[in-house]
């Protein structure tokens, strides 16, 4: 099969090398890409937010699959697009795609389907969005309705810090249109986990499941970012309770998207809070999640790339999906003043060096080659350092060896990814 891969973050890069393990692959592109996933295929200089470029070159190319990456071509249409003229998309329709593209649409799914999550309101003006955060009170959460990337959500421990988030939003232009209306909800309490399904319709088969952190710091402190590290499989969230999940809440939001005549058809990320009353939903992307497929891919045993190809089609694969029974443990290494404005240019140094440690795999972000064709920093997350081992111990202690061996000015990581599944 001939395949064209979206996107040019770590997903992409741990994406690129599952799918080039396919015995049914002929050729990979991506594009953009980075120069990790140039080692898994070809790279192709078209941005993933260029729907029409993508589809011509997929044409062109003769290309038998379109696997997207990241949310934003799938919020601008591509799996739409692609069904015009006959490609097939391994992806949700634009309108399916609003579950991430929207978090107040999410929210009215919620409602209508009975599936568990926190009270919440939806603000166009930041007045009234003020006043409300004044009446609940605090610890609360406040949401950009729209995509941003990762950084829209602010957990306010205070009212003062909830009221800086909203005029951030809404009248600073902090995160441009998707924050001109806000989502304010009441603060979860419990563990956080990510659960991965392929859906069909009304049918929903489960991937497995990760752990992220959020926050830039360690110890949970600092503001969130789109993902400072990941572990897989989460402690005390086993098979069953990832399967009871799926049935709370994802299976009927999957009914009531079939039925207001907008089926999802692709991978559903439910991003999950495990409180005292049982899992609540925090929200669902389309997509995998990043770094989470950085850390659960590479623990796929299974042949990722006709499950993709049975969702193109519009049903689930009928193959098992397996794991190994490994660890999986994925430290994110960013740039000075991520998730701010990240300092770009640096040289990185020890790479490859990283790469030949036992059970460790590094997937490349945010970067690039410069002119003199060393690799540097182009971007806020720049490296995910991932580890495989019997344990979650080993598999840390791997991880945090692979990061020791890279080194750049300015590099910044958390070192305490994985202690809370320890």
């Amino acid at each position: 099969m001939r395949v064209l891969l979206v996107g040019s973050g770590g997903r992409e890069h741990a994406m690129a090398e599952t799918l080039a393990r396919s015995p049914a692959l002929s050729a990979l592109f991506i594009a953009p890409g980075n120069p990790g996933t140039a080692r898994c295929g070809v790279n192709v200089p078209i941005g993933a937010h260029d729907v029409e470029a993508l589809v011509t070159f997929a044409r062109e190319q003769k290309i038998d699959l379109v696997v997207p990456g990241p949310e934003a071509p799938l919020v601008a249409g591509l799996a739409d697009a692609c069904a015009l003229v006959g490609l097939p998309c391994a992806g949700p329709t634009q309108a399916a795609a609003q579950l991430e593209g929207s978090k107040s649409f999410t929210k009215e799914i919620c409602d209508a389907a009975g599936i568990p999550t926190a009270a919440w309101e939806r603000f166009t003006d930041a007045a009234s969005a003020i006043a409300y955060v004044r009446r609940k009170g605090a610890p609360i959460v406040v949401k950009a309705d729209g995509l941003a990337a990762g950084k829209g959500v602010v957990v306010a421990a205070s009212v003062t810090e909830a009221e800086a988030a909203i005029t951030d939003m809404m009248t600073g232009g902090a995160l441009g249109e998707a924050g001109r209306s806000v989502v304010i909800e009441d603060c979860l309490v419990g563990e956080e986990v990510s659960l991965f399904a392929f859906c069909a319709g009304e049918t929903a088969c489960l991937i497995g499941a990760a752990q992220d952190h959020k926050r830039i710091g360690n110890g949970d402190t600092g503001p969130n970012t789109g993902g400072m590290g990941a572990v897989s499989p989460p402690k005390g969230f086993g098979r069953a309770e990832q399967e009871a999940a799926l049935d709370l809440l994802v299976r009927p939001m999957l009914r009531e998207m079939a039925r207001r005549g907008t089926p999802f058809r692709g991978v559903i990320f439910a991003g999950l809070m495990l409180t005292d009353k049982g899992p609540s939903l925090i929200e669902y992307n389309v997509r995998f999640g990043d770094p989470e497929a950085e850390a659960l891919l590479p623990r796929l045993t299974s042949d990722l790339l006709p499950a993709l190809t049975a969702l193109a089609e519009d049903r689930l694969d009928t193959a098992p999906i397996t794991f190994s029974n490994q660890a999986s443990v994925c430290v994110v290494m960013a740039a000075h003043g991520y998730p701010g404005t990240p300092e770009k240019g640096a040289v990185i140094h020890g790479l490859d060096n990283a790469n030949t440690l036992e059970g460790v795999r590094v997937f490349q972000a945010g970067t690039t080659q410069n002119m003199a064709g060393d690799l540097v920093v182009s971007g806020g997350r720049v490296l995910a350092v991932c580890a495989l081992a019997d344990t979650v111990a080993e598999a840390q202690t791997r991880a945090y060896a692979g990061v020791n061996a890279i080194t750049w000015e300015g590099a910044v990581w958390r070192t305490d990814i994985g202690n809370r599944a320890l």
